[in-house]
């Protein structure tokens, strides 16, 4: 190019930010523009799972500095996934040290992250880049040019525009309008309880630190993370988590914007037909009652668990995935992240394919830069690879998370149910079965590993 790259991201979300951040390290002009009115905006959820593609793709865009940031202020380390009975009646259980990972260094590690804290983080430093308050419209695409329009009239140019404004993506609407998603058959609803010594008692021992799965007759399932943050409640760095790390959260601006403290984050996905019509439409305390009617049969210590419920946080989502796509022209107009591929969260790889995204194409503009590829065969070439990888992502999601039905069926249920909770105690009791059930489970999370 004869003149210097600008390039527009609409969505400052997870994936949209680490491009931002990549480009602007390689001296590519960028600017996002993010729909939210303030950096504190919006409710972004609870906790995401950085896997080591996340990492990767973090420690390739950011600083230094930024992503020893980022580990410092993740949540304690799990140390086990366990796997329950709707009556906390063990499973599996897999000690997360038994989990293969392609490497030693920090960015092969699986991160607990609180969502609030990851966006604080990925904003740091980017006050000049991001604009907010910005709800786009449309975009118009000239001979050398593309240009985007927000619902106050104002507009912004640049060579390429992404798209990174998630699963309702109104980029991607315009772009590529017979992109569709198909629903699972499947709602969750989730919530959040303040951690402490009555709440841990509540949770299996097993999961006391760590991931815990609940399944029950009627094919509904429950999971519980516990976020232990690396400060206390009054936002100083804890003590004990290291001299470096404790110095990185003590002089980060961004704990000024992050009210997350120490929780259990718990979600219950149902089946449609279990669940009442408007179930989308309730919100706070109603979420916690139904969620609680949903699993009325299941143990006290669960039902304990949701009474603690901080109201005012509760969420509800109808889980949806994208639909394969044939590939489609490239052009001065990308996507990238849930605005690409939406996906359930099954294998718990959303958000770190869009950040996989964002590394992928800040590589390949970078050689844009250099002159090594013109703009458009940059953009085709990624979209060529994150076709073929999220498409594995969004399969093994599905997978996953899929209502099929059998567990509500009279005779077929029943048997469904006895058959997956009778192999999962025989994978508990053969060391080679559970190593292979965690790499089964670890392949989409690192793809260093396949």
């Amino acid at each position: 190019m004869t003149r210097p790259l600008r390039v527009l991201v609409i969505g400052a979300g997870t994936g949209g930010m680490c491009l931002a951040h990549g480009l602007r390290r390689a001296g590519i002009d960028v600017a996002v523009h993010e729909r939210d009115r303030t950096r504190t905006s919006g409710l972004h959820g609870y906790r995401v799972g950085i896997s080591p593609n996340g990492a990767r793709a973090l420690r390739a865009c950011l600083s230094p500095e930024l992503f020893a940031t980022f580990v410092a202020t993740t949540a304690a380390p799990y140390e086990r996934l366990g796997m329950y009975t709707e009556q906390f009646r063990e499973l599996v259980s897999i000690g997360l040290n038994e989990v293969p990972h392609a490497g030693d260094g920090p960015e092969d590690r699986e991160y607990n992250v609180s969502r609030v804290t990851l966006r604080q983080v990925l904003f740091t430093g980017m006050e000049d880049v991001i604009s907010f308050g910005r709800r786009f419209t449309h975009y118009e695409q000239h001979a050398d040019r593309v240009v985007a329009h927000f619902d106050d009239g104002s507009t912004d140019e640049g060579d390429l525009l992404v798209g990174a404004d998630g699963a309702n993506s109104r980029v991607r609407r315009q772009y590529l309008p017979h992109a569709t998603h198909t629903e699972t058959g499947l709602l969750a609803i989730g919530g959040k309880t303040p951690w402490s010594a009555q709440t841990a008692a509540l949770l299996p021992a097993g999961v006391r630190n760590g991931f815990g799965m609940y399944f029950d007759r009627r094919g509904q399932f429950g999971i519980t993370h516990v976020m232990r943050m690396p400060w206390g409640p009054d936002g100083a760095p804890r003590e004990g988590i290291g001299s470096s790390d404790r110095e990185l959260v003590g002089r980060w601006p961004g704990l000024r914007f992050d009210n997350t403290t120490d929780h259990v984050s718990w979600a219950v996905t149902t089946s449609r037909s279990l669940a009442p019509a408007d179930l989308l439409d309730r919100d706070g305390a109603d979420l916690t009652t139904l969620a609680a009617e949903l699993t009325a049969d299941w143990s006290p210590c669960w039902q304990a668990l949701l009474a603690g419920t901080e109201h005012g946080a509760d969420v509800a989502l109808s889980i949806r995935t994208s639909d394969p796509l044939d590939p489609w022209e490239p052009s001065t107009v990308t996507l990238l992240g849930d605005a690409a591929h939406t996906m359930t969260p099954g294998r718990g790889a959303g958000a770190n394919t869009a950040l996989r995204d964002a590394r992928e194409l800040r590589d390949r503009l970078v050689r844009v830069r250099d002159g090594g590829s013109t703009l458009v065969g940059a953009v085709g070439e990624y979209e060529d690879l994150m076709r073929r990888y999220s498409a594995l992502a969004v399969r093994e999601s599905l997978e996953f998370m899929n209502d099929r039905g059998t567990a509500r069926r009279p005779v077929v249920g029943p048997l469904s149910v006895f058959a997956q909770r009778t192999s999962l105690r025989l994978v508990d009791r053969i060391p080679a079965a559970k190593r292979r059930m965690a790499l089964g489970m670890q392949k989409v999370r690192d793809s260093e590993l396949v």
